[in-house]
């Protein structure tokens, strides 16, 4: 919050300044616990926008980042390389699903997203075959920018930018008892359309409303694109981490995507990084000595040093801690205070996967511009919680480190805010 009588000129994300919304001021944060500049502290229930995984400032990442910053702070990565972004690579090939042996960085989901696009589009051409329709997952969203809008939900997010998107092929989404329906179209769509990819959303479609499917019905998509030849694209920007209860949601169907888009939990949540990974029939498409074959892409901050640092640290922390057990643990409180809510009947469709849970408000509507969303982020925040409902829909992805006692806050907040907005 600025000073009385001030007026920031800083235009937020996703705000209507029009309304008139409290901003907060954050000075610092700690474990899952934001720390206003007036004294005020909030839970963060949603790792601030999906990104932190292990809590704010966490130590070990926060150690990298200062030993790095002393070394080296910024590189071209075009034709030069440094330490850090062949240490990170080499971790996350490890641990990757099979087949992905090639990491391409950039800078956040979004961009990730448009390389993986890309690196779709430039495959068919290299092979002197060129195809260019993309298939998507209803309800499915990707990101902000062009591309990732194209592939995303079309409406409120991108209604005026629709004259700049392309035309995609729309998937139904495998609700519970209509997957086969979601099969059959998507099987038709790769005999009959000739696509270039299928990208989907493991598991869980975020932005969407927290939409859950399930994990058969992705090895089945898998196999219906393999066996048509079309290029599958796993979006684990949000899915990623330990989210779904995995470190990739793919584990938990058996499988290997073509090419798999990272970010938000690369570096914890500390610096912003991403990567997308492919198999070496994408990169061998683009290996050649005719300098036009070759992949174009960059961004000025393609692997910075001290995002790839903050990235190698995270993985340290995955591999020497029992971040699994800590996810475990977080998925069962979910449940048990999920089960709590048993009887309130202004509440439903509750879900869980991994460690994250939704629910909707039976008042208000499930659009974003639902008028229950901004009455539901201020009843929030004025009990010490930072959730930001989509619509009448309300989720809890909280860091691995929150409390018992920080979720009943949260839980107890949602209960009352039930029986408090209709």
């Amino acid at each position: 919050m600025t000073s009385p009588g001030q007026k920031s000129p800083v235009w937020h994300a996703f705000t209507q300044h029009g309304l008139g919304e409290e901003i907060p001021l954050i000075a610092r944060a700690s474990g899952a616990t934001l720390h206003g500049a007036d004294g005020r502290r909030w839970i963060d229930c949603i790792s601030s926008w999906w990104v932190i995984t292990h809590g704010h400032c966490e130590p070990r990442i926060q150690a990298a980042i200062r030993d790095q910053t002393d070394r080296l702070d910024q590189l071209i990565f075009a034709g030069w390389t440094h330490e850090p972004a062949e240490t990170l690579a080499r971790g996350l090939v490890a641990i990757a699903p099979a087949g992905l042996d090639h990491v391409f960085f950039s800078d956040s989901g979004s961009t990730s997203v448009e390389v993986a696009l890309k690196m779709a589009l430039g495959y068919w051409l290299n092979r002197g075959e060129p195809r260019h329709r993309i298939l998507v997952l209803e309800h499915g969203y990707h990101g902000d920018t062009i591309g990732t809008m194209s592939v995303g939900e079309r409406g409120v997010y991108n209604r005026a930018y629709q004259p700049l998107l392309f035309d995609v092929g729309t998937i139904p989404f495998p609700a519970a008892g209509q997957e086969q329906a979601n099969l059959d179209a998507l099987d038709a769509a790769c005999r009959n359309e000739r696509p270039a990819a299928f990208i989907v959303e493991p598991l869980v479609l975020g932005a969407g409303g927290m939409l859950v499917y399930g994990a058969e019905t992705l090895a089945r998509m898998r196999a219906i694109c393999a066996r048509h030849g079309v290029l599958f694209i796993a979006d684990e920007v949000m899915t990623g981490w330990g989210r779904t209860g995995t470190l990739f949601a793919c584990e938990q169907a058996g499988i290997s995507p073509d090419i798999l888009c990272l970010s938000k939990g690369l570096t914890g949540g500390a610096l912003p990084l991403a990567a997308t990974l492919a198999t070496p029939a994408i990169f061998d498409a683009h290996l050649s000595d005719d300098r036009a074959r070759m992949f174009f892409h960059s961004s000025s901050y393609t692997a910075n040093p001290v995002a790839c640092a903050a990235a190698n640290a995270n993985l340290a922390i995955w591999r020497e801690e029992p971040v699994m057990d800590r996810i475990s643990c977080l998925a069962a409180m979910q449940d048990e205070r999920l089960a709590a809510l048993d009887g309130r009947g202004r509440i439903r469709a509750r879900r869980r996967i991994g460690t994250i849970a939704a629910m909707e408000f039976v008042e208000g509507k499930g659009d974003y511009l639902s008028a229950l969303g901004p009455r539901l982020n201020a009843f929030f925040r004025d009990r010490g919680l930072l959730l930001r409902p989509m619509g009448n829909t309300v989720y809890l992805l909280p860091p691995y480190c929150i409390s018992a006692a920080e979720l009943d806050q949260a839980y107890a907040a949602i209960e009352e805010a039930a029986e408090a907005i209709g």
